[in-house]
């Protein structure tokens, strides 16, 4: 095995949730093009046709399913359906997020519920079913936030709660399962890349947040999924329980 051939993912099922815009829909197809077929889990059913025809173009397999990783059993579903099909997940991306930008006094029960049901609990149901069945060698990605780190100076306490919660999350499963079951947890915390959250955010903000960004940009969504294949690869086999941000140096400044 070359160098580059470790960064390959040939012979291998990755699962990714919320797979039907933004930044699911680049992780699903640099996975393809590493050479995994792909297993795509979201709310929006309809609209995952779409990353499906793209993980075809690359040559490989792809199986689609509803589903609201809010739910324990709709992730367990998800898992038994991959296995179903494929006989094994490999990796692991839990992509599925969604944010809010509501002043603390002002934040609802629900409001606060929604975001922590669907950034936390269901990260962890989905990498609880995942790893039950995988096998030595595999590999969970969370995407996780700068804003787990730092703060982007909007009011989204209950996001930022969540991501860096589930940067705890991901040095806990580490901890727990790279010794005792051979699968590595990590997560990324990506900075700013273009998705449908930057596309509620008030006009002037990114150019005014791009002040803070050493790099002096937004990321390109290649550059963040290049990172997931990265770290579900063998090239990243000595590496577990980190949060690896890739934010352009925002964390830094």
């Amino acid at each position: 095995m070359t160098l580059l051939d470790m960064f390959r993912l040939d012979g291998k099922v990755a699962i990714v949730t919320g797979a039907s815009s933004g930044l699911g829909v680049a992780f699903a197809q640099a996975l393809a093009q590493a050479g995994a077929d792909v297993v795509l889990g979201a709310r929006r059913v309809e609209r995952l046709a779409e990353t499906a025809d793209l993980v075809r173009e690359e040559g490989r397999q792809v199986l689609t399913l509803a589903t609201d990783v809010a739910d324990p059993k709709q992730c367990q579903a998800l898992v038994d359906a991959a296995m179903a099909e494929f006989g094994r997940v490999d990796i692991l991306v839990n992509n599925a997020g969604v944010g809010t930008a509501v002043p603390a006094t002002h934040e609802t029960v629900e409001q606060f519920s929604s975001v922590v049901d669907v950034n936390l609990k269901g990260c962890y149901w989905m990498a609880q079913a995942c790893g039950r069945i995988m096998q030595p060698g595999s590999s969970i990605i969370n995407i996780s936030s700068v804003l787990g780190i730092t703060t982007g100076g909007l009011p989204q306490a209950a996001y930022s709660a969540t991501k860096a919660g589930l940067n705890g999350l991901t040095r806990d499963l580490a901890q727990q399962w790279t010794g005792r079951k051979g699968i590595r947890v990590n997560s990324v915390a990506p900075g700013f890349f273009a998705s449908e959250m930057t596309d509620q955010y008030p006009p002037g903000y990114l150019e005014q947040a791009q002040q803070r960004i050493p790099a002096g940009r937004t990321g390109d969504p290649r550059e963040l999924a290049a990172t997931v294949v990265y770290l579900a690869s063998d090239a990243a086999g000595y590496v577990t329980g980190q949060t690896l941000p890739v934010d352009g140096g925002m964390t830094i400044a």
